[in-house]
């Protein structure tokens, strides 16, 4: 049996995934997602069960934005993941990318970085040389890290933020939309403004 790719979600998120391999002309069987209204996505049938037939070899992505629930989705299942990098994306042959990760149109991940699983890098952000990024990260669209930046497991960078050199951010936290950070962060804390400022510790 020829192996088949399905993708997890059936949101806005799963349509800018979709039109990432799309892009790419990589063929997707089908969208699994619970909720029973949602019958096609991008003329794409929506399975509302995981009691399918599947190969051992098909693959799969989680196209869901939270980080927690792809965390979860995993944790739960022991399928293959899938990478879907977009054609227009510019990732360095130098960089490391786990499995899982989604790599959307023009953003760029220069020498040595590491992406870990299950990841999203959006649209038009940068990852720069030798930055270390843990499972399940979010960084925004037009969110930019410059070299040397460690961002832990489930944290989200948000639109348009900027992180200088060699700051190290913790896991679960999230950035606000254009905060710029010059500091270290620590785990689970939201932090929002120019420059950054700690409003919350999430416990």
């Amino acid at each position: 049996m020829k192996k088949k790719l399905y993708i997890f979600g059936a949101s806005g998120h799963a349509k800018v995934v979709l039109d990432n391999l799309f892009s790419k002309e990589i063929k997707v069987e089908a969208i699994i997602d619970d909720n029973p209204n949602v019958e096609f996505l991008l003329n794409l049938p929506v399975i509302h069960s995981r009691d399918f037939n599947f190969s051992n070899d098909d693959n799969f992505i989680i196209a869901i934005g939270n980080n927690s629930i792809r965390k979860k989705i995993v944790e739960q299942n022991n399928y293959k993941y899938y990478n879907a990098i977009h054609k227009d994306s510019s990732v360095s042959i130098h960089a490391l990318i786990g499995e899982g990760t989604v790599i959307m149109p023009q953003a760029v991940i220069n020498a040595d970085a590491k992406i870990g699983k299950h990841s999203i890098i959006n649209s038009r952000s940068v990852i720069e040389h030798d930055c270390l990024l843990d499972d399940y990260v979010h960084i925004s669209p037009n969110a930019s890290l410059a070299g040397n930046v460690s961002v832990g497991e489930g944290t989200q960078i948000g639109i348009g933020a900027s992180v200088i050199q060699g700051v190290k951010i913790g896991k679960w936290v999230m950035i606000g939309a254009g905060a710029v950070i010059i500091n270290d962060i620590p785990d689970f804390a939201v932090v929002v403004g120019n420059p950054g400022k700690i409003i919350k510790i999430n416990s």
